[in-house]
């Protein structure tokens, strides 16, 4: 009896014991949780963004598929790609709809923190603000679907009047291309006419205000699509290809790490490649990055 009482007695003492570990792990793991979400949110705050745990992001919401307002939200590519490198730095992504010609401007006077809104890396611009590459794209060349030239390439535009988005980074090159090859062979100038969104540039081609467009590759298929038959590509090959970034300022070295890191943590997971394989895009890579910033 008595040997029967003191394993009993042993037996709950064992029990209890195990309890008591149990209840010792648990409280333990909670506060590890906890630490670990606090130290999360510290370092969130501790980001030098201009709103403490938010990423104000510049963009210009009439660029579809990159961007746009679809049932009062922003949607497309950028909101897809930032809105996961905003929760890979524990912050909530704000988007200030801005005219892509005013970004920069918008950028360096601190109306927001980045810049997602299809931003070409070019060297012009590398020298005002600072790049973290995200993905590649390139241009295209619209006319409307009864007009008689198929223009395949910038040196078949000498003589038409030319549409595009304000600011584009080919505009230079239309621009030299007029320069250097129309005027001098007699072809006629390249009348470049810029407009406040690609919609208004694709528009001017169906009021017959101009005669082509050029426009970003996936901006052109989509513009294809959406008008029933009124429009085509003629171009065959990506013009201009050329690597895209997200546009910080120079002197927020520790944000810039940060959105860096972010996306490095996108591509170990795989939402990396999965947001790009959706849109049709790939990833530049450092000698297409370095090649953009040194093309004059």
């Amino acid at each position: 009896m008595s040997s029967c009482l003191e394993q009993t007695t042993k037996g709950m003492k064992i029990m209890l014991y195990k309890q008591t570990l149990k209840k010792v792990s648990t409280v333990f793991g909670t506060v590890a949780t906890a630490f670990i979400v606090q130290q999360s949110i510290v370092h969130a705050a501790d980001l030098p963004t201009i709103e403490s745990g938010t990423l104000l992001i510049g963009s210009d919401m009439t660029y579809p598929p990159y961007i746009q307002i679809e049932d009062g939200e922003p949607a497309g590519f950028e909101v897809e790609f930032m809105n996961a490198v905003a929760e890979h730095m524990g912050l909530e992504p704000e988007y200030v709809d801005t005219r892509f010609a005013q970004l920069i401007v918008g950028l360096r006077s601190n109306q927001f923190d980045v810049i997602a809104s299809l931003l070409y890396i070019t060297p012009e611009r590398a020298e005002v603000i600072d790049y973290v590459p995200h993905t590649q794209t390139g241009s295209s060349i619209l006319t409307a679907i009864d007009f008689a030239d198929s223009p395949s390439e910038p040196q078949e535009l000498c003589g038409m009047r030319v549409s595009s988005i304000q600011g584009a980074s080919w505009i230079p090159k239309l621009q030299k291309v007029s320069d250097e090859h129309c005027v001098p062979n007699d072809l006629g100038t390249i009348d470049i006419r810029e407009f406040a969104t690609a919609p208004e540039a694709t528009q001017a081609i169906l009021s017959g205000a101009v005669e082509a467009q050029f426009a970003d590759a996936a901006v052109a298929q989509l513009a294809v699509e959406k008008r029933n038959g009124a429009l085509k590509i003629t171009s065959e090959e990506l013009i201009y290809p050329i690597p895209v970034g997200l546009g910080i300022n120079t002197e927020n070295t520790e944000l810039k790490e940060a959105i860096a890191s972010a996306i490095e943590k996108m591509k170990e997971t795989g939402e990396y490649q999965e947001i790009l394989s959706a849109y049709n895009l790939t990833a530049p890579n450092q000698d297409e990055v370095e090649s953009a910033l040194s093309d004059s």
